[in-house]
């Protein structure tokens, strides 16, 4: 069996990057390959998204078709096209766009292609915490983590307890789980 190993980065977040790595199956379809993302991420998949080729506003090429309104371009089904289908060789880089409200803009790049048997998908790497839903995309993410380092900010305990942080709580910019990331990523049908 053949895999692609990928590197799945946000844009526009630094200091630091929020990026993760899996490992799936070639030949899994796009809209697995979502849920893949969204437990890598630990997203909680409640928005659409689409594949392109480039960033939000480019035509999107892979996405479920939608019954609210956002189906006027054309695009293919992304649970009937496979990864395969598109990806070929090491270098090749895609974008992934989630939450059409907030933006989040994510960098695709193929890594690797191995001979290799997977049971389940991988998330081998990553770095920086997943700024939370509906926080705003980036600026709003910026804004919350400017909200939750000043104690004195009027919003800073309307902020914890919307996260659901304790009071002697603090978000680290730095945390990812791997092994929770795994956990979550074992959870998803290989279909």
């Amino acid at each position: 069996m053949k895999t692609f190993h990928f590197k799945i980065q946000i844009k526009g977040i630094q200091n630091p990057p929020v990026w993760r790595r899996v490992v799936v199956p070639v030949d899994i379809t796009f809209d697995t390959f979502h849920q893949i993302i969204q437990a890598a991420f630990d997203w909680s998949d409640c928005h659409l998204y689409h594949f392109s080729l480039h960033a939000w506003g480019a035509k999107p090429v892979y996405k479920i078709p939608d019954e609210e309104g956002y189906d006027d371009y054309e695009a293919e089904d992304s649970r009937t096209v496979k990864l395969s289908e598109v990806f070929s060789s090491p270098k090749q880089t895609f974008t992934y766009m989630y939450d059409f409200g907030d933006n989040w803009d994510h960098s695709i790049t193929l890594e690797k292609i191995a001979d290799e048997t997977i049971i389940s998908a991988l998330c081998t790497d990553g770095k920086g915490a997943c700024p939370p839903e509906d926080c705003g995309g980036i600026p709003g993410y910026h804004y919350l983590l400017e909200v939750l380092n000043d104690p004195k900010n009027p919003e800073h305990k309307e902020m914890k307890s919307w996260l659901g942080m304790a009071k002697n709580d603090r978000w680290d910019v730095n945390r990812f789980d791997t092994i929770a990331a795994n956990m979550r990523c074992a959870d998803i049908p290989l279909v």
